[in-house]
């Protein structure tokens, strides 16, 4: 579970487009919106080292500082560089104490099942609501155990105290158990008959 708040200290920004953006890239600041319900959206500048490690964790709570003030937020969009991958801008949306929101969190599978069998994830992430204090990364399968032909379904998660499943089929396979299909071998033996004309042109002139 998120448990532990990470703390972004930021500034106001003031310029917008695309000639200030890159200055602030180049000055390793990350421009950022705060959206927060139908109030005005609040625009900072943020450190770009800081707020890259913080995006690393999934559905985290930071508390934003700036000038005299700060805001309790979750990311809500981060836009990257399509080639470099860098971070260009992100989106928070404001948050308070006590509030629970909907978020999405990946799946993970842990153990190992019987014989040659391989756990495969049939849903990569989940709808959850919980509250903005305790918002899990992930909700970890445990396999451990499980044949081929096992499949653990929505209705069989346990979920983490505090976080409810906000999905529609209960019914519907998180995770199947099966036993990976083995290539065809390649066949190596040549029949002469089998070799394009050219080829055996081409072998007698070398």
């Amino acid at each position: 579970m998120a448990n532990n708040t990470i703390v972004l200290e930021g500034e106001l920004r003031t310029e917008f487009g695309k000639g200030p953006a890159r200055r602030m890239r180049v000055a390793k600041e990350i421009p950022a919106t705060v959206y927060a319900g139908g109030e005005q959206p609040v625009y900072l500048k943020l450190p770009m080292k800081d707020t890259t490690l913080a995006l690393r964790h999934t559905n985290a709570l930071i508390t934003l500082k700036f000038g005299n003030e700060s805001r309790m937020a979750v990311v809500k969009d981060v836009q990257r560089n399509p080639v470099k991958r860098i971070v260009e801008h992100v989106d928070f949306y404001e948050v308070k104490a006590g509030e629970k929101i909907d978020v999405e969190v990946p799946v993970f599978v842990n153990g190992t099942p019987k014989g040659a069998a391989i756990a495969f994830v049939d849903i990569q992430e989940l709808k959850v609501r919980a509250d903005v204090a305790n918002l899990p990364e992930r909700i970890v399968v445990d396999v451990n155990g499980l044949a081929e032909g096992d499949k653990v379904f929505l209705k069989d998660l346990e979920m983490p105290e505090g976080v409810e499943l906000d999905m529609d089929d209960l019914e519907e396979s998180v995770v199947t158990v099966e036993v990976p299909e083995e290539a065809p071998a390649a066949d190596t033996d040549v029949n002469p008959a089998d070799v394009p004309a050219t080829a055996e042109k081409d072998d007698a002139e070398a």
